[in-house]
């Protein structure tokens, strides 16, 4: 988390839920915190988030809070991504009422692609309910060429989803998790490492708004 521990953290993500239907609610400027990265905020979340849909149940207006909060912040940000579990909860209910883009990770294996089958049921559902209808790219993630059943999943998911697919892979990268503990982005503790050239191909991509990024496709 950039170096940011989210549960000693006095205010969260938390705290926007809290205020639904309340005029005085905590603005989303005070729950912003810097970070160890020049130019780059955080809101963080909390483990109370896993309690808000027994809190909440049918209260009015707790699908729009991230939403708000965002709109709160316009001009001041060029972009904001929101992190959500893949659950259909109240966080992902949230997140795709706010979202022009969404991003799906999927790791290269056979359990998560049929979890896949299941989101995208959900989104066309989703999609067709809201007025301004995102756009979506799905991340083939975990990528680990070693193996034949990381390209027959490769190869599953470009035949299921040939216009949505990223057509590159997050691959297989030890240094994630030395990033994780450092409290950096990998781009910054090791930016030639395979995965931060990896993210940064996929930036590229999504930034020109294009299919391809500027790497090789992989074939087996």
């Amino acid at each position: 988390y950039f170096g940011l521990d989210p549960d000693s953290q006095e205010k969260s993500v938390y705290q926007l839920f809290q205020g639904i239907g309340v005029e005085s609610g905590i603005p989303a400027s005070e729950i912003l915190h810097k970070t160890r990265v020049d130019g780059l905020q955080l809101m963080p979340s909390s483990t109370a988030l896993a309690t808000l849909d027994r809190q909440l149940g049918t209260q009015e207006g707790k699908g729009l809070v991230m939403a708000s909060a965002l709109t709160q912040l316009e001009g001041e940000f060029d972009y904001a991504l929101l992190d959500c579990p893949p659950l259909l909860g109240i966080l992902m209910v949230n997140a795709l009422a706010a979202c022009e883009h969404l991003l799906l990770p999927v790791q290269t294996e056979f359990l998560a692609i049929k979890g896949l089958e299941r989101m995208m049921r959900t989104l066309k559902m989703i999609r067709r309910a809201r007025r301004n209808i995102f756009e979506y790219t799905i991340v083939p993630t975990m990528f680990d060429r070693r193996t034949r059943a990381a390209f027959d999943s490769l190869k599953s998911l470009r035949e299921q989803y040939p216009t949505e697919l990223w057509e590159s892979v997050i691959p297989i990268d030890t240094k994630f998790r030395e990033a994780s503990k450092q409290g950096l982005p990998l781009s910054i503790m090791l930016p030639s490492s395979r995965g931060a050239k990896a993210y940064e191909a996929l930036l590229t991509s999504l930034l020109r708004g294009r299919d391809k990024p500027p790497l090789k496709q992989v074939n087996s």
